[in-house]
């Protein structure tokens, strides 16, 4: 799969020392929240003293800075593409969110640079939450394209035991 990225990015990619900053923007959205929850990497500026908060502003939003790593993911065309997520488990409101949905949330990511926030070099939208391990000192989520994934194969036998109702 190509992608068109930008010069300024692919120069910072390929360079072996850049004062270009790679940040991942997260847009989550599901029917149970009133507002989509905007992330972001990387604490780009500072909008609030008291309480300490830090964003970066894209596109006319404001995504809030929490610490987290992620693993992009293979453009393999025998696997669906995963992403994952290792946040710090210092935010009690995400764990929380995490325990009050019962079905996936669906999750945008963008990759732009800190001196172009409002260019996206890099989109994977329409990922699902999959799998969220929740730990003491952070929060393991793995993101897919495709919950069919998740589906059993083969699928269910029409057997005496699974469906007695048939027999």
């Amino acid at each position: 799969m190509s992608r068109n990225l930008s010069p300024r990015f692919l120069t910072a990619a390929f360079a072996q020392e850049t004062d270009e900053v790679v940040i991942c923007l997260l847009t989550i959205t599901h029917p149970d929240l009133s507002a989509p929850i905007y992330l972001s990497s990387n604490p780009t500026e500072r909008i609030s003293d008291d309480p300490l908060i830090y964003a970066t502003n894209s596109r006319g939003n404001q995504y809030l800075f929490l610490p987290f790593d992620f693993t992009m993911p293979d453009d393999q065309a025998d696997s669906a593409p995963r992403v994952q997520l290792v946040i710090d488990n210092t935010e009690q409101q995400l764990v929380a969110m995490l325990r009050s949905i019962s079905t996936p949330a669906t999750i945008r990511v963008e990759i732009v640079l800190a001196s172009a926030p409002d260019q996206v070099e890099i989109a994977l939208p329409g990922l699902q939450l999959g799998n969220a391990k929740i730990g003491e000192k952070s929060v393991s989520i793995d993101l897919v394209a495709d919950p069919l994934v998740n589906e059993p194969f083969p699928g269910g036998s029409f057997t005496a035991g699974a469906f007695p109702g048939l027999f």
